[in-house]
Order: structure tokens, then sequence, then C-alpha cells
């Protein structure tokens, strides 16, 4: 592997901590309806546990309310069961064809609690990108060892790595005030 390729690498497997920082934060419950917050759970569907993307249309009628509608109408029971046991606190609210779910205002601690969430997820994807950035500079150092670049090639190469650490570093930063902000709006 050359520096150029080991760098793509890194840019690479720093993008993706950003992207499961997003879907992290797509998780957390803000006050606002997302389809995203039914995302991960898992309904007993026939004896396999489904995503409830699969087996409903999950829609958004108004910033407070999420509506499951199950194409099977026996998978309701399922649906609103898997809801109930999940640790989102909502609860469903069912006519017999479609599950409701209205999202209640957050309260001010639970807003504090969500923030301090949303910054451990921040810390987890700096922590990614900062081990990208080992795993780049170990890679690095090992091609001068091996002779295949020059002191001086490492050298700028452990800086360029060391930017992109800076700019992924940054990002993350600004997507977690983004979201504390959005977490903190009545």
């Amino acid at each position: 592997m050359d520096t150029d390729s080991i760098l793509l690498d890194a840019e690479e497997r720093m993008e993706k901590a950003l992207a499961a920082l997003d879907r992290d934060f797509a998780k957390l419950r803000t006050g606002r309806a997302s389809t995203a917050l039914v995302e991960g759970i898992k309904a007993d569907y026939y004896g396999t546990p489904t995503p409830i993307g699969q087996m409903a249309s999950v829609a958004v009628p108004d910033s407070r309310t999420l509506t499951i509608q199950p194409w099977d109408k026996g998978g309701i029971a399922v649906v609103e069961k898997a809801i109930l046991k999940s640790d989102l606190g909502l609860t469903p609210v069912n006519d017999g064809r479609i599950i409701r779910i209205v999202i209640p205002p957050l309260t001010e601690e639970r807003r504090k609690e969500l923030g301090k969430v949303a910054r451990k997820y921040s810390e987890e994807a700096k922590v990614a990108v900062r081990n990208v950035r080992r795993d780049a500079n170990d890679s690095l150092k090992k091609q001068e060892k091996d002779k295949a670049i020059t002191e001086d090639e490492l050298k700028k190469a452990v800086d360029d790595v060391q930017k992109l650490t800076d700019k992924f570093v940054a990002e993350v930063d600004k997507k977690c005030a983004a979201k504390e902000k959005e977490i903190m709006d009545i």
C-alpha cells in the first residue's frame, strides 16, 4: 500500500464513523416525529424478528405523530407489542388498521439527558476517528521501516493524516452542536 491509498482508506473509514454518528443521532428522540425512531425496532413476525419498516408502511403525517400501517392485518398486534417493549417510552394507539404514536413534548430534564447521550455518541465517533488515525500512522511507520518511503515522506503523510483527523473531529463537533440545539429547541 502506498501513502495515497493509506490516506484514502483512512478518509473512507472516518466518513463511515460520521455516517454511524448520523444513524445514532437519527435514533435520538427530539420531540419531533421521525421514521428513524422505529427503524431499529424488530417485531416477532411469524417467529422471525423483523424490522418494522419491512412489515409496515411508516409515515409522519405531522411533526408530532407517527403512523404505522402493517401490510398484514395480523401484524398490528405484534408491531404494537414491539413498540411497547422498546426503550422509546412511547405509547402506540391502535385503531384496528393503523397504529398511531403521538410524540409528547420533552421535559427539560429529558432534554438534558438526551444532550448527554448526544455528547456520548459524539465522543464514540471521535474515538473511532482517532483509531483510524492510529491505524493509518502505524501503516505509514511500517512503510518507512520497510524502506518503502523516506523519513520526510513519513512526516508529511503523518501531517496529512492529522489534518484529516482534525477535519473529521471538527465535523463531529459541528454535528453534535447542531443535534444538541435541535434537542433543546422547544
